[in-house]
């Protein structure tokens, strides 16, 4: 019979973090969801970036049931293409393109920015040189910043980026995900390094949290979101137009950011 311990270790480490989310965010939550309801309120898009495992937070964000259009994902394949581990668009080379200083803004150039639009970069560690730049960026062309890291893994990380600065130097609201530094949870006897990371549960409730103020705020200013819906709990008929409707909305909204070359060159 296999010892559960390991898996009851994992699951009380990740309840002590969602109740360490809930003692300590709500704050900084709640001021990401007046930053987001307002560009999005105002016919602006909420950018999304992250690199390696922090394109899981993204999707998460949109699109998935339970979402809704206003945030727009930026997911750089080279950055976060993990399943091929080695060989061509092996893990050696994401990791390398996730510290070239430089890369960031290479990505950045493609897309027009708006006036009302503001963006949140993910990040555990918060110190490679690709999401600086990217934070950089936001913050050079006007946008509000939200940070999502680890505070106590940033904290521990040596910056990377010629200017010195961790993420949330840069950001104007920073959430902690409340994963510890190295990520991993469960301390195995016998086994020299934890196991079982816990900021992708730590993401996910952040994410979700603050999906659902934006969601109510919006609907409290008389902006309800078309949210995707699953047919398991509205028929398939119902479901499928709404996919489309809510789709549909996405296009016009995201249509902008491929309207042409910006000027902020």
């Amino acid at each position: 019979m296999i010892d559960i311990g390991p898996a009851e270790q994992y699951l009380d480490a990740t309840q002590q973090m969602v109740e360490r989310i809930r003692a300590t965010q709500l704050p900084a939550i709640s001021a990401a969801a007046e930053i987001c309801t307002t560009s999005i309120a105002a016919g602006g898009l909420v950018h999304l970036f992250g690199t390696g495992h922090s394109r899981i937070p993204v999707e998460e964000m949109f699109p998935r049931h339970g979402s809704f259009p206003g945030f727009h994902p930026i997911v750089e394949l080279s950055l976060t293409y993990h399943t091929q581990v080695v060989g061509a668009n092996g893990q050696r080379q994401a990791m390398f393109l996730e510290r070239v200083e430089g890369f960031g803004e290479v990505i950045l150039r493609n897309f027009v920015f708006g006036p009302h639009d503001s963006f949140i970069v993910f990040s555990n560690g918060g110190v490679n040189e690709v999401v600086i730049d990217v934070a950089l960026g936001a913050r050079r062309r006007g946008m509000p910043v939200i940070a999502m890291v680890s505070a106590d893994h940033c904290a521990r990380s040596t910056p990377r980026h010629s200017t010195g600065q961790r993420l949330p130097d840069i950001a104007d609201v920073t959430i902690d995900n409340c994963s510890p530094v190295g990520d991993a949870l469960v301390h195995v006897s016998g086994l020299d390094y934890p196991v079982g990371p816990g900021s992708t549960v730590g993401y996910a409730v952040v994410v979700n949290m603050l999906k659902s103020l934006v969601a109510a705020e919006l609907t409290r200013r008389g902006q309800p979101p078309l949210v995707l819906t699953s047919g398991a709990l509205i028929g398939s008929a119902a479901s499928a137009e709404l996919f489309e409707r809510t789709y549909d909305d996405y296009r016009r909204r995201v249509a902008q950011v491929y309207g042409g070359v910006s000027s902020d060159e």
